[in-house]
């Protein structure tokens, strides 16, 4: 059965909103490469509408780069109730029930499942407890404000075993935890 992984970039406030603004000089090709072995073992992404709205403008432009060329190639599911990408970025809607399908994708032959980013779609994914493992890639800085990691996810049946630590020569931290549901 294939791995549902979520790795999202978060501030050590837990800001996960507005990346772009904050990660630029951390996320370098250290850690470029290290996010492309990860994607080694992957062989769907899987994104939320606003994600992909946020990415597919630009990143199917990025080419001769061996990251962007993994991400590009590819098959992609957004989760939408409104969009339908129609075969763009080599991707598909997923409408309807939205843990039945996803569930269905894990349980498809093949290497993993990745979703970048935090959005309102985790709160399903962990409720119905189809995420596996969480990346949380932490960079040393402080934002302030904005939307914060967990926001809208009922974390009391959530329990998060650390596997590795990933240290970046930036200062930069990923933690990998795998995600169990917690025993009463």
């Amino acid at each position: 059965m294939k791995k549902l992984i979520e790795s999202t970039l978060v501030s050590l406030d837990g800001i996960v909103d507005g990346q772009e603004k904050w990660t630029a000089g951390y996320f370098d090709e250290e850690a470029k490469a290290h996010a492309y072995e990860t994607l080694a073992n992957v062989d769907v992404f899987l994104l939320g509408r606003g994600t992909f709205e946020k990415f597919s403008p630009t990143w199917p432009n990025i080419q001769g780069d061996r990251y962007f060329d993994r991400i590009n190639s590819l098959k992609k599911f957004v989760v939408s109730s409104t969009l339908d990408p129609a075969g763009a970025w080599n991707a598909t809607a997923i409408k309807g029930n939205v843990g039945a399908e996803i569930a269905r994708l894990k349980n498809e032959p093949g290497k993993n499942i990745m979703k970048y980013g935090t959005t309102r779609l985790d709160r399903t994914l962990f409720d119905l407890g189809l995420v596996d493992e969480l990346h949380l890639w932490c960079f040393p800085v402080v934002v302030g404000h904005g939307r914060r990691l967990f926001e809208d996810v009922d974390t009391s049946r959530l329990h998060l075993e650390l596997t590795d630590i990933h240290r970046f020569k930036s200062g930069s931290v990923k933690h990998t935890y795998a995600v169990r549901p917690k025993q009463d």
